[in-house]
């Protein structure tokens, strides 16, 4: 009898143990990172959201693969070296894949450990052309490139404001010294000249010695490449001395902590971005899916939503979570997604990225 008892107990405690390791083996692990602190947390709340409900809806139909997803959040502030500690952290919890980064400057230098670590990495909203151009297998996005941006915006700038006197401002990122240069060389290939190129130090509260310099060039447009923060106060500052000028800038403009920033000095501010993911019959469901949270999807919170979803439709397609072979499945498909159809060059970029402007009006942005 006692005997028994010891097998029985015995027996018990395998049992335990195998039940205690089953949710490991029971989940995919994926990653999303951006700045969650920072001057530009108000992105990495979006991707964060974007993400998160991806990831709520594709577990809620059964997982990936049979399994279900867990979501893993890294805050890189934005910051390259902080972004390499992120992505070497999802490399140590076994993530198989990666949304993010936001800013260019994280999503470049992280995309490196993910190469090595074989780790698949699909950004939503890194725009620089060299996180392709000189990536690897495993980079992607969902979002278009600098280089496309700032063909829009230099067309427009080149049409429209020919006759006037153009700054180039850039913050000396990634992301705000690419953009400002792509469209900068698009203008100027279209026979228009800037009076002043500059950079400005990104995280400054005072830009009046700038402002006062434009000021004195007589600059009546200002092309800013950089983020909602910097920007804002620019524009700010440059009301406040009474400068009369049209500002223009990129796709960091699109989040509502801008008008928070500029007030009604921020009125008829222009900014390039992909027409309104909001407004796609595609996106419907889970744009209604946000608002009944009261969250407003804007920005990236699709963008990250589809690249969560795309990854899940490639695993499942190729039957493994494999980052390379999930990688080759992408490549060769069309994919439905929550912007659309969504399908890849060699690089790893859409084949269709529909940059358009928008104008600040009355506390919101809209479609000119």
């Amino acid at each position: 009898m006692f005997r028994r008892t010891l097998i029985a107990g015995a027996a018990a405690l395998a049992f335990a143990g195998v039940m205690a390791a089953a949710p490991a083996s029971a989940q995919i692990k994926i990653g999303t990172a951006g700045p969650i602190t920072g001057s530009n947390a108000t992105f990495g709340a979006q991707l964060k959201a974007g993400a998160q409900q991806a990831v709520d809806d594709i577990n809620a139909k059964g997982g990936v693969l049979g399994k279900k997803l867990e979501l893993s959040i890294g805050d890189d502030a934005c910051d390259p070296k902080q972004a390499v500690s992120v992505a070497n952290k999802f490399a140590a919890d076994k993530v198989v894949f990666v949304a993010g980064h936001f800013c260019s400057s994280s999503s470049i230098p992280a995309s490196k450990v993910y190469t090595e670590e074989g780790i698949l990495q699909i950004t939503p909203a890194s725009t620089n052309p060299k996180f392709t151009d000189e990536g690897s297998w495993n980079t992607f996005r969902t979002c278009g490139r600098d280089d496309q941006q700032g063909a829009v915006a230099g067309a427009l700038i080149a049409k429209e404001f020919k006759t006037r006197k153009i700054a180039v401002l850039h913050d000396n990122t990634a992301y705000g010294k690419g953009l400002a240069d792509e469209t900068k060389k698009a203008m100027n290939k279209l026979g228009v000249k800037e009076t002043m190129y500059t950079a400005y130090v990104p995280g400054d509260k005072d830009y009046s010695a700038l402002v006062s310099l434009m000021k004195k060039a007589n600059v009546d447009v200002i092309y800013i490449g950089g983020y909602h923060t910097e920007t804002g106060l620019i524009v700010k500052q440059a009301r406040e001395q009474g400068m009369n000028v049209t500002v223009i800038g990129g796709d960091a403009l699109v989040t509502n902590e801008f008008w928070q920033i500029t007030g009604p000095l921020g009125e008829g501010t222009l900014m390039t971005f992909p027409s309104d993911p909001r407004t796609r019959p595609t996106a419907k469901a889970v744009v209604d899916a946000f608002k009944a949270k009261g969250i407003d999807p804007e920005g990236y919170v699709l963008y990250s939503y589809a690249a969560v979803e795309i990854w899940a439709k490639a695993a499942t397609k190729a039957g493994t979570t494999d980052a390379k072979k999930v990688a080759e499945t992408l490549h060769a498909g069309t994919w439905d997604t929550v912007l659309g159809k969504i399908s890849y060059d060699k690089k790893g970029d859409v084949t269709v990225a529909d940059y358009v402007f928008y104008i600040w009006h009355n506390g919101s942005y809209s479609e000119m």
